[in-house]
């Protein structure tokens, strides 16, 4: 049989290693850059504060209002203290929220983009932005978004709660596992998939003991890297929709959310393509990747229900509805009867089906 494959690497470049910071103005110097806008959530405000004061002259100071899903009407806002301050770089400091709004931003304008992830997230090295509006999530790709510099610094992630650290793993980990039964996947995606989704699997329950464990810190990072590499290098189905879906209408926390409904959307899929998960199901040591990665969470404390996350039960008839809009592929053939089955499992944190 003939091998043939379309794959395209990012152009970002990637820094890896310790001293991330002191890394900032030379990357600054590179890219021509002199006006730096660091951005923040307002949980980090003190640390974006400290990190515009050590760029001095560098910096014309920070917004620390990044907000989960990317609001519209935030990034209206922050675009307002980016003409204020002539801004010709945003140099986002934390986790999607805040890289999405940084993306945001560079959609906008077209500045350069510099960005030191605290969180596994991934999206930091993906071409792809959401955004919510009048409670509706969208999502676009294009190359503009993606940074041209990202610095990854395990002691960034040290901060990291024990508990947002395993849901925000887990939520890389869901990038590897639809990239595994991707329409457009590829042998470079799938062999990327494979070894970022091992790294956290090895690496989160060693963070679930001790927080600041360093080589289980950068395995973390190294494998939240590869896993976000996938996702923006092919399609992703059901599950990414699931989340989209219900984080826009129910504004849900995005890590949780996907760590409740991965091994659901895992379980569905797994009926039709076993081959193509059995990996996930390898480095948890288990036959079924759905329950494998439900037994998962559950030993590491992560949340297992969307009830849990504050999701009300009278919204799962138009949750079921609007994630079955918009026609999009997926490995198995979507039904309404089965979907609904797999909402309500994880709305009550039940085993998947």
């Amino acid at each position: 049989m003939t091998l043939a494959f379309n794959y395209q690497t990012s152009p970002s470049r990637i820094l890896f290693g310790p001293d991330g910071l002191s890394k900032v103005p030379d990357v600054a110097e590179q890219l021509g850059c002199q006006r730096l806008l660091v951005l923040a959530t307002s949980q980090q405000k003190q640390s974006a504060t400290e990190l515009a004061a050590s760029l001095n002259d560098l910096s014309v100071g920070f917004y620390a209002n990044a907000t989960m899903h990317t609001p519209v009407e935030v990034t209206n806002d922050a675009m307002q203290k980016v003409v204020e301050l002539q801004a010709d770089a945003v140099v986002s400091l934390g986790g999607g929220s805040t890289i999405g709004l940084g993306k945001a931003i560079a959609y906008r304008t077209d500045l350069k983009h510099i960005v030191i992830p605290t969180t596994y997230a991934g999206s930091e090295v993906t071409p792809i932005l959401g955004q919510t509006e009048d409670g509706a999530k969208t999502t676009l790709r294009s190359a503009k978004v993606l940074p041209e510099v990202v610095i990854y610094d395990a002691l960034m992630t040290h901060s990291l709660p024990q508990s947002m650290s395993i849901t925000s793993g887990i939520n890389a980990i869901a990038h590897a596992v639809e990239a595994l039964y991707a329409q457009d996947k590829n042998p470079v995606s799938s062999m990327m998939a494979v070894e970022g989704a091992t790294a956290l699997i090895e690496a989160l329950p060693l963070i679930a003991k001790d927080q600041h464990h360093v080589v289980a810190r950068e395995k973390a990072l190294y494998g939240s890297w590869l896993c976000g590499t996938v996702l923006g290098n092919v399609g992703m189905a059901l599950h990414h929709k699931l989340c989209h879906t219900l984080g826009g209408m129910f504004n849900l926390p995005h890590a949780e959310t996907h760590t409740v409904l991965l091994p659901h959307a895992t379980a569905y899929n797994a009926k039709e393509v076993p081959e193509l998960l059995a990996p996930i199901a390898d480095a948890l040591k288990t036959k079924d990747p759905g329950k494998g990665l439900y037994n998962f969470a559950k030993q590491l404390g992560a949340p297992t229900s969307l009830k849990e996350l504050g999701m009300q039960e009278d919204g799962m008839e138009q949750a079921v509805e609007q994630a079955l809009s918009n026609p999009y592929w997926n490995p198995r053939k979507l039904e309404k009867k089965e979907i609904h089955s797999l909402i309500c499992h994880a709305y009550h944190g039940t085993e998947p089906a």
